[in-house]
């Protein structure tokens, strides 16, 4: 099933229709209990009002029974012998005893007590009076309950039985086993149950139909972002964007994030058109010179400018690297983990750059270590980037300058320079940006130098910024964390 909104409303109809069984159950299971509680205390209270009667020595055939079409009584003696049934009772089952047929038995109203025999043969022994108990006793003991049957005047019926022991003054223990129906019960039990079976359909109909209605109504936004996001991926329309709905839930949120997303993807690939446009116009610059040199040399060897030649050779080597550079930082290529001392980096640099137009100037600590982790080359490309950058600007000195900084290393690059303006000094991290095209592009500069230095300070989780150096032209500082 693919639809989000069949899926949500099969699912909540599941889960709805679950919990109305559970709790469907337990109410007819509390209900029950409840009502076969009732019958319970019905016939516990019918027997005890028959016990109390046995145990003031009430003959069979006195005996006052209430509703005995609703409380059947059967009367056992301490054989188990039916000695008593009520009126109309024809089958009994779930007592002690089964019979429904009295049969002659020692019991109350029915034997003289040893004291009435003591009176007719006119014998006044006291001792024989006080043996005889004057009343008999009733169990308190909690009657004995049970399922069973009965038939009245012909009609069978489910009962529950509780038994009763009585004690006559005769000392004859009976069981006195009296029934409470269980149709009021069945009756109810029935009825709820009818109720629900007919009312959980409609309910979860109800549950599923809403639940559509609710999830198609939520998602709406999303259709339409769908929509959106389908008609830009068609048209390659990177300036479009998907609606926002007025809400503040998810949807609203995923909203706003995917056309933050597109945001960023339309100025990746703006930046990425500018990058190719300008590596173009870079290129042809040197490709065109050299080719016309080789040329001229071919017509007229004798002027080659084999110099010349070389420099622009030199040249598009360079900006070819620096192009390769970038597109791999581009691609996420992660710096090494090399641990490295950054003071050692900085004096083989310098020393090194044996052509330098001014003398640069290292002040380093020299019993001091400042060691990082990292790509070599890379490091090495910036300070050489920051050198190179220092060194076209720079009128009589270049300072390099290393210190602790915090947690990390600072790396100080300053020049004479006539410095870089306040509202240039985020520009000029930028890709092929020359703020003098002329004198960068005599020089050899494309405008990656800096922006080559700044990624790779970023991808070492460092920075890159220019301030206003103390000499009065500009100071690029490196920061790079320590090793670990």
């Amino acid at each position: 099933m693919r639809s989000v909104r069949a899926r949500a409303a099969i699912g909540a109809t599941l889960v709805v229709a679950v919990a109305l069984v559970a709790a469907g159950l337990a109410v007819l299971s509390v209900l029950r209990t409840n009502l076969i509680d009732q019958a319970d205390l019905q016939a516990e209270v019918a027997a005890r009002e028959v016990a109390g009667q046995l145990a003031l020595d009430t003959a069979y055939a006195d005996l006052d029974l209430d509703d005995e079409e609703d409380h059947p009584v059967q009367v056992t003696d301490e054989e188990g012998r039916v000695v008593f049934v009520s009126k109309g009772l024809r089958a009994i089952s779930g007592t002690a005893s089964t019979g429904v047929s009295p049969v002659p038995s020692a019991s109350a109203g029915a034997t003289p007590s040893p004291g009435d025999d003591d009176d007719d043969d006119g014998d006044d022994d006291d001792g024989g009076d006080s043996a005889r108990p004057a009343r008999g006793e009733v169990s308190s003991d909690d009657p004995d309950v049970s399922d069973g049957t009965a038939t009245v005047d012909g009609k069978q019926a489910d009962y529950r039985f509780a038994a009763v022991e009585a004690t006559t003054p005769a000392g004859l223990t009976l069981t006195v086993h009296a029934g409470a129906p269980l149709a009021a019960e069945q009756e109810a039990v029935d009825t709820v149950r009818g109720a629900m079976l007919t009312g959980l359909p409609l309910l979860l109909a109800v549950v599923a139909g809403v639940t559509w209605l609710v999830t198609r109504r939520a998602l709406r936004p999303v259709e339409g972002i769908r929509r959106e996001m389908a008609a830009i991926t068609a048209s390659e329309d990177l300036a479009r964007r998907v609606p926002e709905p007025g809400s503040r839930d998810e949807i609203a949120a995923l909203a706003r994030t995917t056309n933050e997303t597109l945001t960023v993807l339309e100025a990746s690939v703006e930046r990425q058109r500018r990058f190719v446009a300008d590596a173009s116009h870079e290129l042809r610059s040197p490709i065109a010179s050299l080719r016309t040199q080789l040329e001229v040399a071919e017509a007229h060897p004798e002027l080659l400018d084999l110099p010349g030649a070389v420099a622009d050779t030199v040249r598009l080597q360079v900006l070819a690297a620096d192009l390769l550079l970038l597109a791999r930082l581009d691609a996420g290529e992660k710096p090494g983990a090399a641990r490295l001392e950054v003071g050692a980096l900085v004096r083989e640099e310098v020393s090194q750059r044996t052509g330098d137009r001014i003398p640069v100037t290292v002040e380093v600590a020299e019993d001091a270590s400042y060691e990082v982790n990292g790509s070599r080359g890379q490091l090495v490309r910036v300070i050489g980037n920051l050198l190179d950058n220092a060194q076209r600007h720079a009128a009589n000195r270049i300072t390099v300058q290393v210190a602790a900084d915090g947690g990390g290393v600072r790396v100080e690059v300053r020049d004479d320079g006539a410095g870089v303006p306040d509202d240039e000094r985020e520009r000029i991290f930028e890709r092929f940006v020359r703020l003098d095209d002329a004198r960068s592009r005599d020089d050899g500069g494309a405008g990656l130098g800096l922006a080559i230095a700044r990624d790779v300070a970023t991808r070492h989780g460092g920075t890159l910024t220019v301030h206003r150096a103390p000499e009065g032209g500009a100071a690029f500082r490196l920061w790079l964390p320590r090793a670990a």
